[in-house]
């Protein structure tokens, strides 16, 4: 986050310079961007541990019906 979104908010009593619109702008995609990214990574990760979790039942189940 750049000094320009820290210290400013919008507000009826202050009009943006364009300047300012964008760098807030590039800021709120750079936060999208990281956030998607994270959510992504956490996907992944649930995916990874729920398919290793149905392979282990899979073949504790597969050692019962053997036994």
């Amino acid at each position: 986050m750049t000094e320009m979104s820290k210290k400013y908010r919008l507000t009826s009593m202050e009009e943006p310079t364009d300047e300012m619109l964008q760098e807030l702008m590039e800021d709120v995609a750079k936060a999208a961007r990281e956030s998607s990214a994270k959510a992504k990574a956490e996907l992944q990760r649930r995916m990874y541990e729920t398919a290793h979790i149905i392979a282990l039942r899979r073949s504790q189940r597969k050692t019962v019906v053997n036994d």
